[in-house]
């Protein structure tokens, strides 16, 4: 991956950089911002959001679908669904297991497809295929120089973020395991030329093969801290912190780097005598955000008078946190 990306001398930036946060942080106005605000630098930067909620398209105020679309020049967007995702996921494995069966297993197959879609992890999984597929495929410079995912609340995007380290063990054993079944074929069709070709260029094992080396390839994306980041979206307020300092752990945990926080709608001093008990509160939680995590890069966005809607107020934001990969 080596050094940050540089177009010119005078932008730098990662290839790959994710939002993520509590729910109701403000993390998708940061992450819309942040876009922006590299597109801004001649950046070619792509919002991704797999936030369930999908708000980046009112945030933006431009509609966002399942399809890489232009906001604003060098900057485009794309909501991943998830459940979109996940039904191409599974009918994609389904049809390569198809090519390989027995006819005689044909519907089992069809029907524990149909299970595997419904149970839990299925999408995070999908969702997690397609972000390699984004940064392998379109990052890094070749269709798109950035990409910014938008993700969802805290606990998902763990979930997601620790998928390569779990699937590709779980990969590696399948392999191991197909290649002993292999190893039987062989010596099963040592009379039989057209068994013997059918083992050496085994389907499973070259399925199996491609979505190691494309988890392994994500995994030293996601913990080179040259071609990606991590950045946290909080308020300052007790849960978002508390839910911030495992987070921040579980990532350290997965060797993921943290890039900085961002502490978004911070009350202004100027506010009046209302917000006074809140500004009190405020000042004490912001103390233990800049104690707790002093190592790290941390900046504040003031709680603006208006919801940030359109590519006017996201520029506002991000006029404030558009250095913060500096």
């Amino acid at each position: 991956m080596g050094e940050e990306t540089e177009r010119n001398s005078a932008v730098k930036y990662r290839p790959f950089t994710f939002f993520g946060g509590k729910g109701g942080t403000g993390k998708t106005s940061c992450a819309a911002a942040y876009a922006y605000s590299l597109s801004q630098r001649a950046c070619r930067t792509l919002l991704v959001s797999t936030d369930p909620a999908h708000s980046t398209s009112d945030i933006l105020g431009l509609p966002l679908s399942a399809e890489v679309s232009r906001v604003a020049e060098n900057f485009w967007g794309i909501e991943i669904d998830a459940g979109l995702e996940a039904k191409r996921y599974i009918t994609s494995i389904q049809d390569k297991m198809l090519s390989i069966v027995s006819p005689v297993i044909v519907d089992e197959i069809k029907r524990q497809m149909e299970i595997a879609y419904t149970s839990p992890g299925a999408e995070e999984a999908a969702i997690f295929d397609k972000f390699v597929e984004l940064m392998d495929e379109q990052g890094a410079g070749k269709r798109f120089d950035a990409i910014v995912f938008d993700t969802a609340p805290t606990g998902h995007t763990l979930r997601l973020l620790s998928l390569p380290e779990i699937l590709g063990s779980w990969i590696e054993s399948l392999i191991a395991k197909r290649q002993q079944a292999v190893s039987l074929f062989k010596m099963g069709g040592r009379f039989d030329p057209e068994m013997q070709k059918r083992a050496e260029d085994d389907p499973v094992i070259e399925s199996l093969t491609l979505r190691r080396d494309r988890f392994e390839k994500s995994r030293r994306y996601l913990t080179d801290p040259s071609a990606c980041a991590f950045f946290f979206v909080l308020n300052a307020e007790k849960m978002p912190i508390l839910e911030t300092g495992r987070a921040v752990e579980m990532l350290q945990k997965y060797g993921i780097p943290v890039g900085g926080l961002i502490v978004n709608r911070v009350i202004p001093e100027d506010a009046g005598a209302f917000f006074e008990p809140r500004l009190a509160a405020q000042g004490e939680y912001l103390k233990v955000i800049r104690e707790r995590f002093a190592h790290m890069k941390i900046a504040t966005v003031p709680l603006l008078r208006t919801d940030v809607q359109g590519l006017e107020q996201v520029g506002k934001i991000a006029n404030i946190i558009g250095e913060i990969d500096s």
